[in-house]
């Protein structure tokens, strides 16, 4: 595995970059100046907000690229790259799909606040993990601004209590299994993917220049566009058969074992 033409690293946050315990190692960090002074550029992709992902990666903020909400909002420095917002008109059509499912918890994903209805404590504590600035509203059907996505969560199982009620909107949405309590419904062009592909053509990086990590489904798309796709020893099976090559767990410092090999091949 040549990996010397590598120009581009892009890592998904949780269950990738993070360990368990939503943290970033220190190794990553040193790995990660020495990426720099070779030149090669970072993306961190993910589910999580704007601001939730910066914070997660403060030290460096000023020196990546963030894909924020699967693709839906893209950042360099405080430079807007792209945004995707969810058609005005679909977000009540959405919530309206949401109403008969139980036990879940939609949340309205805008560019810099995530707005929710507070029905339970439980349920805003795990939100601070992922959206650092929320708002609580008293009817989402009535909050009337630019939101990116719907993000819905379930504390046992998206794929097996949410998607099956909302797949069908993948008519005309984009409708992602996104970690195993998350789902997200987005306008069509707003993955990880479609934000990826402006990011290589703002930065004239080829698929043959981009490594990717991932390990869940709103993965797949960006995997795709890298000759060096990895998925994590703890993924999702969709993503390990449609990803190159496989490293270890996120616990196990999978992402940081190939950046090592990376720069050695970069000296």
């Amino acid at each position: 595995m040549d990996l010397s033409k590598v120009k581009m690293v892009v890592t998904d946050m949780d269950g990738t970059l993070l360990n368990s315990n939503h943290e970033v190692s220190a190794r990553f960090f040193e790995l990660f100046e020495k990426m720099k002074q070779q030149g090669i550029i970072f993306v961190a992709a993910s589910g999580r907000q704007y601001h939730s992902i910066v914070d997660k990666l403060l030290p460096i903020k000023d020196d990546i690229i963030v894909i924020a909400e699967n693709g839906g909002f893209v950042m360099q420095n405080e430079t807007e790259i792209l945004a995707t917002p969810l058609p005005y008109e679909s977000k009540n059509s959405v919530l309206e799909v949401l109403d008969p499912i139980k036990n879940i918890h939609p949340v309205l994903c805008g560019k810099h606040n995530a707005y929710i209805k507070s029905d339970s404590e439980e349920f805003e504590a795990k939100l601070r993990e992922y959206y650092t600035d929320y708002k609580v509203v008293n009817d989402l059907k009535d909050f009337d601004g630019e939101i990116l996505k719907i993000a819905i969560y379930h504390f046992e199982s998206s794929e097996k209590y949410i998607y099956p009620s909302v797949a069908h909107l993948e008519e005309t949405l984009k409708v992602k299994v996104s970690g195993e309590n998350w789902v997200d419904i987005s306008s069509p062009n707003a993955h990880k993917g479609y934000a990826l592909q402006k990011v290589q053509e703002r930065f004239n990086v080829t698929p043959a220049e981009t490594m990717v990590f991932g390990d869940y489904n709103n993965d797949l798309e960006m995997l795709a566009l890298a000759d060096f796709s990895f998925a994590m020893k703890n993924a999702h099976p969709n993503v390990k058969k449609a990803a190159k090559f496989e490293t270890l767990n996120n616990d196990e410092f999978g992402v940081e074992t190939i950046l090592q090999k990376l720069i050695e091949s970069h000296i």
